[in-house]
């Protein structure tokens, strides 16, 4: 098979393509990256998550990667991409990998390859990568060493990478007014790699959180996948109305998004939230300066952008994109749809454990719950709801379906005016007052995505109708 990478990486079902033999082919080009641009001598840093076997690809990487002369620092225990990535920054090392699909369904696995600034790989990285990384697969000469050997020659150090990242974080947020706030949180980490972290910060105050599904599971049960989207969120939505509490909080299954879930256990879009906090950044904490998002990213940004004055950026879906946007302009923050914020003073990488705690701060600061922080929001902004719709398809019927969308031209949809139409990622029509539908294809998963976002559920929900009949799907 040939390794491509996505949207963020290389992901592929385990035992059919992620297997052993292509893990240390992708590590093999990996390490001839880093060797032929200067950067092994800096070392390389290893993480993985809950899924099945991460711990075992992600030694197999560093078997390769330490045959290749390159020192490896190797996480010793699951941990969060975020988590890794601010490791690989606060280290200095060259760059780092972490084996983890994310927000995939249990039967997927991936390489996610984190450059020296800890953020998604640039276009330019991931290009010149898999140069690498192919001609390995036509030519494999991969080399592999004992991991025993490789620490015996001071190639391999295992590390936490728990206790940097919370000093961190605590500087960030005002942690102790959090634990001294009082407040009733159940957060839901679904199984995966953020169990525990919350718990860790908070404790030790009024405040009291009850952490459910922290297990490691990696068949993710009573959900599609473990993303923080409303219809995997039914255990959270129960314990934040059974145990009466203010808010509940949930990350995907490398805690780099975050899901919310207000105190009436209605869940909030990741449009509303990165609105939210793009709101408490500007008002409640002073901050100045850009906001970045993707094309899937919700309209109340530009209209925060415009009702504080500072410069807005869009981009096309993915991190790869945001990031360096971010980094360039020095932006306060960037967000996308799937629920990925990112902030200024940390790495340049989603986190959905410092999202989670900017909301409480946001909480504690203003002393409102969430449902009164979305309705301060729509007083800025005006109301705005949103969907998305996940469809599979015939991978034979992958450029019908885009030129039929490309030629379509509706002048109406969902009862509105399309005032314009772009395709710089996917096919977006521009509606009257500011609302927009878009059909693109995932970058990670075969799946054809809708989005939709209105005045109304009922809006919304008349424009995914007419973008997926304009699809054929």
């Amino acid at each position: 098979m040939a390794i491509r990478f996505g949207t963020d990486g290389w992901r592929a079902i385990i035992a059919e393509d992620f297997t052993f033999e292509n893990v240390r082919i992708c590590a093999q080009g990996t390490a001839d990256f880093l060797n032929a641009n200067r950067l092994g001598s800096r070392g390389f840093v290893i993480g993985y998550d809950n899924r099945f076997a991460s711990e075992d690809f992600a030694r197999a990487v560093a078997e390769v990667i330490t045959a290749n002369g390159i020192p490896v620092l190797l996480c010793d225990k699951a941990a969060p991409t975020p988590v890794i990535s601010f490791n690989l920054v606060r280290k200095d090392a060259g760059a780092g990998c972490i084996i983890t699909a994310s927000h995939n369904s249990g039967i997927w696995n991936g390489f996610k390859y984190k450059p020296d600034y800890g953020g998604s790989a640039s276009l330019e990285i991931v290009a010149r990568l898999e140069e690498r990384i192919a001609a390995v697969e036509l030519a494999p000469a991969v080399k592999r060493m004992e991991l025993e050997d490789a620490e015996r020659q001071g190639l391999l150090e295992y590390f936490d990478p728990e206790p940097e990242y919370l000093a961190h974080v605590a500087s960030l947020i005002d942690i102790q007014a959090i634990r001294n706030a009082g407040l009733n949180i159940v957060f839901d980490p679904m199984h995966g790699s953020g169990a525990g972290y919350l718990s860790k910060l908070l404790e030790g105050g009024n405040t009291r959180l009850i952490e459910i599904r922290g297990e490691r599971n990696p068949l993710f049960p009573g959900m599609t996948q473990p993303e923080p989207i409303a219809q995997n969120l039914a255990p959270l939505i129960d314990a934040v109305a059974d145990d009466n509490a203010d808010v509940g909080i949930a990350t995907d299954g490398d805690a780099d998004r975050l899901g919310v879930v207000d105190e009436d256990g209605t869940f909030l879009t990741t449009l509303q939230t990165f609105a939210i906090l793009c709101m408490h950044l500007l008002e409640n904490l002073g901050q100045d300066g850009p906001l970045v998002r993707s094309i899937t990213m919700t309209s109340m940004i530009d209209r925060l952008a415009e009702e504080y004055d500072v410069p807005l950026f869009e981009t096309k879906v993915g991190f790869k994109y945001l990031g360096p946007v971010m980094m360039t302009e020095e932006a306060i923050a960037a967000g996308e749809e799937s629920g990925g914020y990112a902030f200024r003073g940390h790495v340049p990488e989603r986190d959905g454990i410092l999202s989670g705690l900017l909301f409480l701060d946001m909480m504690i600061r203003t002393d409102m719950n969430p449902t009164d922080l979305l309705a301060t929001l729509y007083e800025k902004v005006g109301p705005h709801h949103y969907d998305r719709v996940d469809i599979t398809f015939d991978p034979a019927q992958r450029d019908e379906i885009r030129q039929r969308v490309q030629v379509a031209g509706p002048s109406t949809l969902g009862g509105k005016a399309v005032v314009g139409i772009d395709e710089i990622d996917g096919v977006r029509f521009m509606l009257e007052g500011g609302y927009w539908a878009l059909v693109r294809f995932s970058g990670t998963e075969p799946l054809l995505r809708i989005y939709a976002e209105a005045e109304s559920p009922a809006s919304v929900a008349a424009l995914l109708d007419d973008a997926r009949t304009l699809a054929g799907v």
